[in-house]
């Protein structure tokens, strides 16, 4: 099976590749269109999404005993880590939502994002004159507290796309590698997911990435009193496909700090160091990029 469609694969994908180089313009509304569909899909749902969040501060007798583990750099104790509460409550309901008004195909890949599956719609076909009818969606969820709520998140090499250079079908498809840039520091950078992929049966799909950070209240902060660690906000954010980064408009060329070093040592594996994003290097490229939805 590994070498079965290898030969269609690679001519088609080396065709949309050209495509979208030729065509920036269109492969960015797709990202705008696909934004505007989790956007929605969050405002319409958020009474839901805050209702089932804030479960789990009132569930609290039931787990307290038995506590996640303590995440981070010398945790202060008092801030419950709540990464799971975020994927459950916000990241399966947003999957369900999605799926009741659009078909997607939950395809088999074995790195990415969290959630990561291919979605179809008639507006991405009008979007890219008929080229294409669906998306590989990549959508992490990285939930915050109000320690750790900057203007940034924290990406894996396997939450950003390449260049993607499949030249050979013999071969396999590798990124060039990308320079996180900061003030002080720079380190080379191993975007580990295609900027396209190319289904079995031909079918093209460009990958998207959004991250959506579930942010919460620590409400013994506020008052000491007080106990629970409800929903305050919801933050949707698209990093540019690969081919976006890289080849046309190639926005790293003119963001060169897009991204930047943060989070791993330079004792950990090349190929796995992790990288920060700016938010607000996304919001100079396109205010859509970045939303924030508040909690009432």
């Amino acid at each position: 099976m590994f070498n079965e469609k290898r030969e269609l694969m690679c001519r088609e994908y080396n065709r949309a590749r050209d495509y979208f180089i030729q065509n920036p313009s269109q492969l960015i509304d797709v990202e705008h269109y696909i934004v505007d569909l989790v956007n929605n899909t969050i405002v319409d749902n958020i009474d839901e999404i805050q209702k089932d969040y804030n479960e789990a501060s009132y569930l609290y007798p039931f787990w307290a005993e038995y506590q996640p583990v303590k995440r981070g750099r010398d945790p202060r104790g008092d801030q419950v880590p709540w990464i799971e509460v975020g994927e459950h409550a916000v990241g399966e309901k947003l999957n369900r939502f999605i799926c009741s008004r659009y078909r997607i195909a939950e395809v088999g890949l074995p790195s990415g994002a969290d959630d990561r599956f291919v979605l179809y719609s008639d507006e991405i076909r009008n979007i890219t004159n008929g080229f294409t009818n669906c998306v590989f969606l990549f959508l992490d969820i990285k939930s915050v507290g109000p320690r750790d709520n900057f203007d940034h998140t924290v990406v894996s090499p396997y939450q950003v796309s390449g260049d993607g250079i499949w030249e050979d079908p013999n071969d396999v498809l590798k990124n060039s590698t990308m320079l996180a840039t900061g003030a002080r520091a720079q380190h080379i950078f191993h975007p580990a997911i295609s900027p396209i992929y190319v289904l079995s049966d031909g079918t093209i799909a460009p990958t998207i990435h959004l991250f959506v950070k579930p942010i919460y209240k620590m409400l013994r902060l506020e008052h000491p009193s007080q106990d629970g660690q409800p929903l305050e906000c919801i933050t949707n954010v698209c990093l540019p496909n690969g081919l976006l980064l890289t080849m046309n408009p190639n926005y790293l060329r003119t963001y060169p700090s897009l991204f930047y070093p943060g989070k791993d040592d330079a004792g950990k594996d090349p190929l796995k160091i992790r990288a920060r994003v700016s938010f607000e290097l996304l919001r100079q490229i396109a205010s859509w990029r970045y939303a924030d939805f508040s909690i009432n």
